[in-house]
């Protein structure tokens, strides 16, 4: 059976005998022009003419029914008037004007969607389901939740869900824009889309087809490509005046001289005019610059606003925190280790499906912690968990604790003004330690708020449900304009209305509760990493990797681009109106004027193209060396933070009781240092930093961690000399109380510091490093 075109096929062919019609009557006139055949070669350039007339009219005849008369009317006036002066030749170069515009016009097109069309070629269409011991390819659509599946090698996950029984080593890049391979081990949720670049693995499913990562992808992209009329109304804003002129140029040229030839040269010079292919070009360009990032954006019009916007409205959880608890602390009792607490209550949390669970289960896999299977398990809604670990009874979550420990009353303090949670942990029914969780800011949160008040922003504020104080905090770490605490989605919706009366207004959210806010905002910009959402349904811009950092990447493109498109319709425009009045003059013959504006619509296309490109604004990016080093310090920064717990309780024994208790506690926070603190800072020096230097361009880029590094050192130095002192003696002196004190405040915040300018500058940058940045 014949196969029948595609839509997209016939056009193609449609504009290859279009451009072959008009270049072969020009090239045929112009060869019976050279051997005096001065009729046949007007045949021929009236025949080319002719044939661009007809589909020039069927466009003009579209755009009155759409209600826009735009520039294709002057080509339409323009090959008419060709036509009734007698100037056959100026004619058939409007019309192979014509079609290599057409040609060009769609070829950049194609070129600049190809990466939204990819989206929906990618798209899976069966899965391969197991069923005891044998496994069968069913429909997409037969997938529900809690089948097994198989995804072989270089195969597509079809559907969301979670790594069964093998780690799974996958290329997420059609997601994300990554181009490494990241490993999911047993457990870990996998997002339907990404490719299987290892061996064939097994997946419980989560959510059906419809509902998984990547359908909703798909829709959004078949959105973008259903919305492209938004696209040219740069251009429609610019033909609204440039139309009327042209033809008023024209006519008083033929008033003045009397000669309709003057008339038509004008008309000649004044179109298909730059204005018709340069902004829809340039626009088409940025949008499939934005998806190769893991940034789909709808329409044409939603990019051309984000362009152009002077505020940003922030949603916190999720937006600019990373939207689930995360441990920040495992404090223990005297005597007690902290990684033994949290092994034993990650082992009894296993089985728990609590969102604090998971985060305590998170952190011991993160720490590379094996964790033994509990029995005997039991669970109390809103209390905890109880199960049998090793031999011994482990409790965790709520309890009744004894207020007058000192470093219970620490745990307690610190939850309270950090706005965190606890998960008190027993063994044995003795209180061993506390897992403190909260919902940290990202890593890479204020290096994008930097980005985007470079990119333009005037007003950056912050709208969130959550109590004023942690709100106040996040808003003076990221040093936002404005804080608004304890918003319903409604009082978000009242936020944004009144912003869009200020300004061009954009809206940021991950949540159900932010989808109102979304549509009401100028555009609208979703996290949607996590699955089709109604936040992402109402926005108009999604991010599809759950990075803060394409908000800005974003913006960037969007200002780019809209710069480009405006560039070349002003400066095509303006070369148009020098062409006229030089046409208007006399000096320039319908002819040739057909020939320069050839040469100015090709110049403006090129042009756009560039809206494709990076651009300099562009963040840099860690590749090679740089980006797996990254990838490995930032590990080990999670699996470091329990020197804070270490030095908070030293200092607070010897406040208290500065004793022999007091001392192993100092002993037990100097070999943390000197077995693990202090050697990954040195392996820094030595290998993460140079590599760096070599990425972002020179050793002064880590110049001020360096520093950091020799002042860690120094004050872990000068608490090893008062440990030999005290050893001597058998205890502390009082003199030395002072300055011990002084040096673990100090290693506590230039640490604290440390951290964090190393997570934001450099790990922030790196392909898939997870934004779990800790506000400690």
């Amino acid at each position: 059976m014949a196969t029948v075109p595609s839509s997209d096929a016939w056009r193609r062919r449609r504009e290859r005998v279009f451009l072959a019609v008009t270049l072969g009557a020009f090239a045929a006139g112009g060869i019976a022009w050279l051997l005096g055949w001065q009729p046949v070669a007007e045949a021929c350039w009236v025949a080319g003419t002719l044939a661009a007339v007809v589909p020039s009219l069927a466009w003009v005849v579209a755009a009155l029914r759409r209600g826009r008369a735009g520039v294709d009317l002057l080509a339409v006036i323009a090959l008419l008037g060709t036509l009734a002066v007698h100037e056959f030749l100026a004619g058939a170069l409007i019309a192979v004007m014509v079609a290599t515009g057409q040609a060009l016009d769609s070829a950049a097109e194609r070129r600049a969607s190809r990466d939204l069309r990819a989206l929906l070629e990618h798209a899976p269409r069966s899965a391969r389901r197991r069923t005891g011991e044998t496994a069968e390819v069913v429909p997409l659509a037969e997938v529900v939740v809690d089948d097994l599946l198989v995804v072989g090698p270089g195969e597509v996950v079809p559907v969301d869900g979670r790594v069964e029984r093998a780690d799974a080593v996958l290329d997420e890049s059609v997601l994300t824009g990554e181009p490494l391979l990241v490993e999911r081990n047993v457990g870990e949720p996998v997002r339907s889309g990404v490719v299987n670049a290892g061996s064939a693995f097994e997946l419980r499913a989560t959510a059906i087809a419809e509902d998984s990562t990547y359908a909703g992808i798909v829709r959004l992209a078949q959105a973008a490509g259903a919305e492209s009329a938004p696209v040219v109304r740069l251009a429609d804003r610019y033909a609204a005046w440039f139309l009327p002129l042209a033809l008023a140029v024209a006519g008083l040229a033929w008033l003045a001289s009397g000669s309709v030839v003057r008339a038509v040269a004008v008309l000649v010079v004044a179109t298909p005019c730059p204005l018709l292919l340069a902004a829809p070009v340039a626009i088409v360009s940025g949008l499939s610059r934005a998806s190769r990032i893991g940034v789909v954006v709808r329409s044409g019009g939603a990019l051309e606003n984000l362009g152009r916007a002077r505020t940003l409205l922030m949603d916190k959880t999720g937006t600019l925190t990373i939207g689930r608890p995360s441990v920040v602390e495992v404090a223990v009792a005297p005597g007690r280790d902290p990684a033994e607490v949290l092994r034993l209550a990650a082992a009894a949390e296993q089985l728990s499906p609590h969102v604090l669970a998971e985060a305590i289960v998170t952190e011991a896999r993160r720490r590379r912690i094996d964790l033994p299977m509990p029995e005997e398990v039991g669970e109390q809604p809103g209390r905890g968990v109880m199960a049998t670990v090793d031999g011994r009874l482990v409790e965790v979550g709520k309890r009744a604790v004894p207020a007058e420990s000192g470093w219970v009353r620490s745990v307690i303090d610190r939850a309270r003004l950090d706005g965190g949670a606890v998960a008190w942990t027993a063994i044995d029914g003795e209180l061993a330690g506390a897992v403190v969780l909260r919902d940290p800011l990202r890593r890479d949160a204020s290096r994008t708020i930097r980005r985007l008040r470079s990119a333009g922003l005037d007003r950056v504020v912050m709208l969130t449900g959550d109590r004023a104080e942690p709100a106040r905090e996040v808003g003076t770490v990221l040093g936002l304009d404005e804080v608004r605490a304890n918003q319903t989605p409604a009082d978000k919706v009242g936020a944004v209305r009144a912003e869009r009366d200020r300004a061009t207004t954009v809206m940021v959210g991950d949540g159900i509760n932010d989808a109102p806010a979304l549509a009401a905002a100028d555009v609208g910009v979703a996290m949607g990493a996590r699955g089709a959402t109604a936040s992402s349904e109402a926005a108009d811009v999604v991010l599809t990797t759950d990075r803060l950092d394409r908000v800005a990447d974003a913006m960037e493109i969007a200002r780019r681009a809209r710069r480009i498109a405006v560039q070349s319709a002003s400066v095509g425009t303006a070369l148009s109106l020098v062409a006229m009045a030089i046409a208007a003059g006399g000096w320039l013959p319908p002819a040739v004027g057909a020939l320069l504006q050839e040469g100015i619509d090709v110049a403006v296309i090129l042009n756009a193209l560039r809206a494709l490109g990076r651009g300099r604004g562009t963040a840099p990016t860690l590749t090679g060396e740089a980006d797996v080093l990254a990838h490995r310090f930032a590990g080990e920064h999670d699996r470091l933070t329990d020197v804070f717990g270490l030095l908070r309780r030293a200092a607070s024994l010897l406040v208290t009781r500065p004793g022999p208790e007091a001392l192993d506690a100092l002993h037990r926070a100097h070999a943390f240092l000197t077995e693990q603190l202090l050697p990954h800072e040195r392996a820094e020096e030595s290998e993460l930093y140079p590599a760096l230097a070599d990425s972002l361009g020179g050793p002064e880029t880590t110049a001020t961690m360096s520093r950091m590094h020799a002042e860690i050192e120094r004050l872990a130095d000068r608490l090893a000399t008062h440990l030999e002192v005290a050893d001597s003696t058998g205890r502390l002196e009082p003199s030395q109380v002072e300055d011990v004190l002084a040096t673990l405040y100090g290693l506590n915040a230039v640490l604290q510091l440390h951290f964090v300018q190393e997570e934001e500058n450099y790990f922030a940058l790196a392909s898939d490093v997870p934004q779990e940045g800790r506000t400690r």
